[in-house]
């Protein structure tokens, strides 16, 4: 592609745009007698009253505070577009195209009837010129035939918020599908006069499908690939733009009895969603952001350029995971996030019953303690490896998941051969396992496409030596020799 000729005549659009719009140009309808007949169609909710509103934007997943007026305004919203190199994932960084410099871009909040006054600046280091299509607006291009923004300008426009719901907002400067997976989308709420209810939580999750040179986790700076995107075959299919940033020490947050609210969205450009958090049901959810409401829910498909809103009750401390389930983009592709519940235990609704020396405590007790290795970089190394790709399953204490994944932890099977394990991440195990006196139907998948040697080597010695494991070494030598002899067979 010639970018170059690209910028060039996308710049002369955008001078052209600016000079026919010399002033703000609204899509909201005049109040004028001519229009009263039906006044919603006419956007007749009353004029803005008092002073205009400088919009609060918070980085995701953060939300803007709820809206308690009772009467609509004009709310000045600021967005500007930059494009940053950052980390898609640990060790892998990516030239993002953002509004805000997050991807998704800040969250917007305003009030069925509020004017907004849209300001989209366009950073002046930008290659490219960018522009903002708003699910939300009722007008030609959703905003974006006359907010397209060469770098180091500025378009203003407004538009009146007619119909309450949750819709994605995005960039729709041509080639529209390169900036929507360069990360340039984001979400408004336009709430309903009424607001909504209270609730304790709220957060503000959107996935999105990347598509970049390298394979998974291939290191460094990674370029856009057309081909793959062209293809539909994502390298990284995400929430909020980066591997993990919903996991560890950014996990959303709850208290066991709060009601939590998810404002979900995709912003694509390709992959429909099949949102999910295992081991929790859906209270409500509003269908394709709108004023349909189900109830019960177990997973909710979100289709690209689409939203929805979900409540439920968090009534068991514990952790649980935010997934895309079609399943192989949660635990090979990284589509996964995690909701931690703290609070007392509930045991007449969810209990553990020991069945086995492993699960008694006086027996773990007894288990002798070894040697832990100094924190080296080979150890490091593991630990990394571990918290991105082993805890999606066997979770961050390698406990597992009841009837699903078996733990590492004070592993039987694992300690009885730990060399055999090497074979088990080069090509996967599928079949009935036993674990510490219980039944699994295994279904690991292979990962020796996925890690090196030595990344291997790293996170089985990791393993070996916690989680209350009887410690060893895995070398990088050893699983080099298990790939080979595997390569001659």
């Amino acid at each position: 592609m010639n970018y170059t000729k690209y910028v060039r005549t996308v710049i002369a659009v955008a001078v052209m745009a600016l000079i026919n719009a010399a002033v703000p140009i609204t899509f909201a309808d005049d109040n004028t007698a001519a229009n009263q007949t039906n006044s919603r169609e006419a956007g007749d909710f009353g004029p803005p009253r008092g002073a205009p509103i400088e919009e609060v934007l918070v980085a995701p997943p953060g939300v803007p505070q709820p809206i308690h007026r009772s009467y609509p305004a004009r709310v000045i919203v600021r967005l500007e577009t930059k494009e940053v190199v950052k980390e898609i994932a640990d060790g892998v960084r990516y030239n993002f195209w953002t509004f805000n410099g997050s991807t998704p871009g800040p969250m917007i909040r305003v009030r069925e009837g509020d004017t907004v006054e849209m300001h989209l600046k366009n950073d002046p280091s930008s290659h490219m010129a960018h522009n903002i299509d708003m699910h939300a607006v009722m007008g030609p291009g959703g905003g974006a035939a006359v907010s397209v923004t060469p770098p180091g300008h500025e378009s203003v426009f407004e538009f009146k918020a007619m119909r309450a719901g949750l819709y994605i907002y995005h960039c729709a400067t041509a080639p529209v599908p390169m900036h929507i997976a360069n990360g340039m989308y984001g979400m408004i709420l336009v709430e309903p006069p009424q607001g909504l209810p209270k609730v304790e939580q709220e957060y503000y999750v959107v996935q999105g499908d990347f598509y970049t040179e390298g394979n998974y986790h291939a290191p460094g700076l990674q370029a856009f690939d057309m081909k793959k995107m062209l293809l539909e075959q994502p390298t990284y299919v995400l929430f909020n733009g980066r591997e993990g940033s919903l996991v560890g020490a950014n996990a959303l947050t709850s208290r066991v009895g709060d009601r939590v609210r998810l404002f979900v969205g995709d912003g694509g450009p390709n992959l429909v969603s099949s949102f999910h958090i295992i081991g929790q049901i859906f209270d409500s959810v509003n269908v394709e952001g709108g004023t349909l409401i189900n109830h019960n829910v177990q997973t909710t498909l979100i289709p690209a350029g689409g939203a929805t809103t979900i409540e439920l009750k968090t009534l068991v401390p514990g952790t649980y995971l935010l997934v895309d389930h079609s399943i192989t983009r949660a635990f090979m592709q990284g589509a996964l996030g995690q909701l931690v519940v703290q609070g007392a235990a509930n045991p007449s609704l969810y209990k553990k019953i020991s069945s086995g020396p492993f699960n008694n405590a006086s027996t773990i007790a007894a288990l002798p303690p070894h040697e832990m290795p100094a924190e080296n970089d080979a150890m490091a190394d593991g630990k990394r490896v571990f918290g991105q790709i082993c805890a999606a399953c066997h979770q961050a204490d390698a406990m597992g998941l009841p009837g699903a994944f078996p733990p590492l932890a004070m592993s039987d099977f694992l300690n009885a051969d730990p060399k055999r394990a090497i074979g088990f991440v080069l090509h996967g195990l599928s079949g009935k396992i036993t674990v510490n006196s219980t039944g699994y139907e295994s279904q690991m998948p292979s990962f020796g496409s996925q890690l090196s040697d030595e990344e291997i080597a790293h996170v089985l010695t990791y393993v070996l030596n916690n989680f209350n494991n009887k410690g060893g070494t895995i070398l990088p030598a050893e699983v080099k020799a298990a790939r080979a002899n595997t390569a001659v067979k």
